[in-house]
């Protein structure tokens, strides 16, 4: 039987029981504040992050991985396995998939399929769990691929920033977009489109934006005839967080729901009080 492995990044958000539970090979995304570079979840946890960003006074950046990182994780999976499956953070908001998808070229004793989740957090952590399951059940690459398209076409985000400032800078949103709801004051619910982080809404308070998020998820579980598997992610708001699941737990007992976080590398960008929803397919309900 053909072996397959699954590879993704730390934005992932995986934990280490999911790690080593499923068998599923990381590589991390970076973190910098001036000239100290830390590799997410390997030399800087999230608390330290956020302790850090809240003392310094220029915002911190992110880095994606090496192209050779890939490349030495491949040749050594190619050991041993015929296909290596690899699921990374939207190509729209990281360069991450296109190196992962760069060095798959590069490797001739496997065959290396880059995939592009679209989405971000553990709405991706979700899709590489599915297929390291698929793996472990003995489907073939072709099943895998498939059923992870049907997930991706059904992924989505929606949450809210305390403060835009990450976002424009990093140009994850567009500066005018965000200059304007920063100079209104105003909390806008962010969305994902073709991978990219775009406002969906303009709300004037964070409690209105949390609120509205509710009715948007309301709508779309009521709009859709397949199961679902739900996700709270949020940046150092634990109450606020735990509050939300309980609630969506108690309105939706028929979805799967999860509770993760805003680890270092997309907290540079969300920065911290972000709080949100992701959701996706949840095939081994259908």
């Amino acid at each position: 039987m053909p072996k397959i492995a699954i590879v993704t990044d730390s934005t992932a958000y995986l934990s280490e029981e999911d790690k080593q539970t499923y068998t599923i090979h990381t590589v991390p995304l970076s973190i910098s504040f001036g000239q100290e570079t830390y590799r997410e979840a390997v030399d800087i946890q999230t608390d330290v992050f956020y302790e850090r960003m809240r003392e310094e006074e220029e915002l911190p950046t992110s880095s994606q991985p090496a192209i050779g990182e890939f490349i030495s994780l491949y040749e050594s999976l190619a050991e041993t396995h015929d296909s290596i499956i690899s699921i990374h953070l939207s190509g729209q908001i990281s360069g991450t998939y296109q190196s992962a998808k760069s060095a798959g070229e590069m490797i001739e004793q496997a065959t290396v399929y880059a995939v592009d989740s679209k989405i971000t957090t553990y709405a991706q952590g979700q899709l590489v769990i599915q297929a390291a399951m698929m793996a472990e059940q003995g489907c073939s690459v072709d099943e895998i691929l498939t059923t992870l398209e049907r997930m991706i076409d059904r992924t989505n985000a929606l949450f809210v920033v305390d403060d835009l400032t990450n976002l424009i800078k990093g140009g994850r949103i567009s500066k005018f977009a965000g200059s304007m709801a920063t100079f209104l004051k105003i909390k806008p619910v962010l969305t994902f489109e073709a991978g990219e982080i775009v406002p969906k809404e303009k709300i004037r308070t964070k409690k209105k934006a949390v609120a509205h998020i509710k009715r948007d998820f309301d709508d779309m579980v009521r709009e859709v005839d397949y199961p679902l598997q739900a996700t709270i992610v949020h940046a150092q708001v634990d109450e606020e967080a735990t509050e939300l699941l309980t609630e969506l737990q108690a309105t939706y007992p028929e979805i799967n729901f999860h509770m993760s976080y805003f680890g270092p590398v997309i907290g540079v960008h969300v920065g911290e009080g972000a709080i949100g929803i992701t959701w996706t397919i949840d095939p081994n309900r259908e």
